[in-house]
């Protein structure tokens, strides 16, 4: 338990029934409004908060009805659910769960990659369903791994975590950020046209947010190309949903394996009538041990804040504004 046992800690949201018992365990003050409604909480109970605990999206307008938070902790690496800007502006730090998913993520990424590629969704459905026995062996797939070249978006610790993966089944690899690294040898592409139309794969490592969002438009897409695959691990809202699904009905690109959606958990009928399209219900970081040790750090983060103590993942905007540490005094 933190020197400031007593500061008020709110979760905000449905939350990791680990994280939440971690939370527990380390302050004496904490609620959970599974409902994400204020309305709940007295004018008394809204002035004690002082912390945040938040698995997916606060409002502006929820935060500012929270007179006296200091800090939220983000569960979840990619925080486009926290405006984290306007919480500067209000001297909240905010922090999230980079490195501690970034494996998993990576992990999840290139058995997505495996599955679209070879149409593994496709093959186990004809096994399951009997026909194998009934109609004889599944069809040889279009595509295979051998000779691919893999373009990523978004080559940040998860973005390069899955390139050092896909290496080992040989394939190229190129990518796009907003500046270029100087520590990759990888082709660098300005453009994420450009990336498009010089790759097999198109793999989607980027976080959301209005510099990303819909990224991935018709333009983008048909420069991919007929034989071209995506692959999202990052967002939903950096694909356009629509443009998508119109490209896999009409053969724009060959094929798709998402993990995230633009309107989670609402996916489009016609996105999961698709054969060519591979569906996650986002659980690339879905694993216990993962999820355990991203509730810790959100944990960690706010004993850290209370006890006067950095902050071990402060995230960039609350740096800039100098949050990275509670102030005294």
């Amino acid at each position: 338990m933190t020197d400031s046992s007593d500061a008020g800690v709110l979760v905000f949201g449905p939350y990791n029934a680990d994280g939440l018992a971690e939370l527990q365990r380390r302050f004496r003050s904490v609620r959970h409004l599974a409902t994400k409604d204020l309305s709940l909480l007295s004018d008394e109970e809204r002035a004690s908060v002082r912390a945040l605990a938040v698995g997916g999206v606060i409002s502006n307008a929820d935060l500012d009805a929270l007179p006296n938070v200091e800090i939220v902790g983000h569960f979840g690496v990619g925080y486009d659910g926290v405006d984290a800007a306007h919480a500067a502006k209000r001297g909240i730090a905010v922090t999230n769960t980079p490195d501690v998913l970034t494996d998993e993520v990576a992990d999840t990424a290139v058995a997505l990659v495996l599955m679209t590629v070879r149409e593994l969704h496709l093959a186990e459905a004809h096994a399951r369903s009997g026909e194998w026995e009934r109609s004889g062996a599944y069809p040889l797939t279009r595509f295979s791994m051998r000779r691919k070249v893999v373009g990523i978006m978004g080559l940040g610790r998860i973005g390069l975590a899955i390139a050092e993966r896909l290496e080992a089944f040989g394939v190229r690899i190129k990518y796009h950020n907003r500046t270029r690294r100087t520590d990759v040898a990888y082709p660098y592409y300005e453009t994420l046209a450009d990336l498009a139309k010089a790759v097999d794969i198109l793999l989607i490592a980027a976080p959301g947010g209005a510099s990303t969002d819909k990224a991935v438009n018709a333009e983008v897409l048909a420069k991919l190309g007929p034989d071209g695959i995506l692959i999202n691990i990052g967002r939903g809202s950096t694909v356009d949903e629509p443009a998508l699904i119109e490209a896999l009905e009409n053969g724009t690109i060959a094929s798709a394996g998402l993990d995230v959606f633009a309107d989670e958990p609402r996916i489009p009928e016609r996105l999961r009538a698709l054969p060519n399209a591979v569906l996650l219900p986002h659980v690339a970081s879905a694993s216990r041990d993962t999820r355990i040790a991203m509730g810790d750090l959100v944990a960690e983060n706010l004993s850290r804040w209370f006890c006067g103590n950095k902050l071990s993942t402060p995230v960039p905007e609350s740096v800039e504004a100098g949050l990275a540490q509670r102030r005294k005094g």
